[in-house]
């Protein structure tokens, strides 16, 4: 049998990553690539099955939005 590993000797291989890193994310920039105003909501598997796309969602919110008294922001 050879030394070189196969996917009977499960041994990881030898790496120079410690177990532990600490970073300091105080010098850390946002991404600018990314996009800033989206946000994701998971929608239950009932929900998604009415809704086929983002535009009915948010028809739909929009139009329950307009039946709610104002939010106060909070101070």
């Amino acid at each position: 049998m050879s030394s070189d590993h196969t996917s009977d000797n499960p041994e990881p291989e030898s790496d120079d990553l410690l177990p532990e890193y600490h970073f300091d994310y105080t010098k850390a920039k946002p991404n600018r690539f990314a996009p800033q105003t989206v946000r994701v909501v998971k929608l239950d598997t009932d929900v998604s099955a009415v809704f086929t796309n983002a535009e009915q969602v948010n028809s739909v919110l929009r139009a329950l939005i307009s039946t709610m008294p104002p939010v106060k922001p909070a101070a």
